[in-house]
């Protein structure tokens, strides 16, 4: 069997997947053959755009927009996915993003909110909500997105995004456990400082150069960079015996 050919006909959902991280792992799922469903939050229509631009290389992909602040939201994201695919075998959790940088001082109940929404309280919702059609899939695979930042705490203004992705890695390994007589698998991809238009959003040029001259590999990640470890725990040939685990991803930055 070639690498990623167990890929080939796997129903798969990678939510926040209009650009970044998200995008590039969408991208390649389709490239092996899975049938996919891409998620945008609706500000844009990139994950439209994509899934356009996969399905005419003759890709098996559909696009769905919600705002994942909102439960409802995830559960009409993820009842959509299962509809259209016919049923779901991969779960990849990737929406999120860090709001903004907030010191204690000026975090308000809203902003509170608003990160625990959308980091926390979506992949929750999209597990629970995702489970009935894993189960009658026969088993599964659940990967979710946390951050370097979870081990490390992060940089100043980023304590409730650090602590939101903390929680996902715990969660991911108590769901590890709890899921694994129903053959699913739960594992977490924990990217370093990955040179996307989130930290094009969080963080200064000054911030990023100095990040880069601290990571032994001497650059910033990619989203490229990040897909392999999505795609070894989604694959059973590849990872079949590995589950609650978080793989980091970080070229040196932090070794643990």
């Amino acid at each position: 069997m070639n690498l990623g050919e167990d890929l080939r006909g796997k129903r798969v959902l990678v939510t926040g997947s209009s650009r970044g991280i998200g995008a590039a792992v969408g991208a390649a799922l389709a490239g092996l053959g899975a049938r996919v469903a891409l998620h945008g939050s609706g500000a844009s229509d990139a994950a439209a755009r994509l899934a356009a631009d996969l399905r005419r290389s003759g890709a098996d992909v559909h696009a769905f927009t919600g705002d994942f602040r909102d439960p409802r939201a995830v559960e009409s994201v993820v009842d959509s996915a299962v509809e259209a695919l016919g049923g779901l075998d991969i779960l990849i959790n990737n929406a999120g993003t860090m709001v903004g940088r907030m010191p204690l001082g000026a975090l308000d109940d809203r902003f509170l909110d608003e990160v625990i929404d959308l980091n926390l309280r979506s992949v929750v919702v999209a597990c629970r909500r995702a489970l009935p059609a894993l189960k009658a899939a026969g088993g599964g695979v659940i990967v979710s997105t946390v951050s370097i930042s979870a081990k490390t705490g992060g940089s100043p203004g980023s304590s409730l995004y650090s602590a939101s992705k903390a929680f996902v890695s715990t969660f991911t390994r108590s769901l590890a456990a709890e899921l694994a007589p129903d053959r699913i698998r739960v594992n977490a991809v924990s990217p370093g400082t990955i040179d996307t238009d989130f930290h094009q959003r969080y963080s200064s040029p000054e911030k990023l150069a100095a990040t880069a001259a601290r990571i032994p590999l001497g650059r910033l990640g990619t989203a490229e960079d990040c897909v392999g470890a999505y795609l070894f725990l989604a694959s059973d040939a590849l990872s079949a015996y590995i589950t609650g685990q978080v793989i980091e991803v970080n070229g040196g930055q932090l070794m643990v």
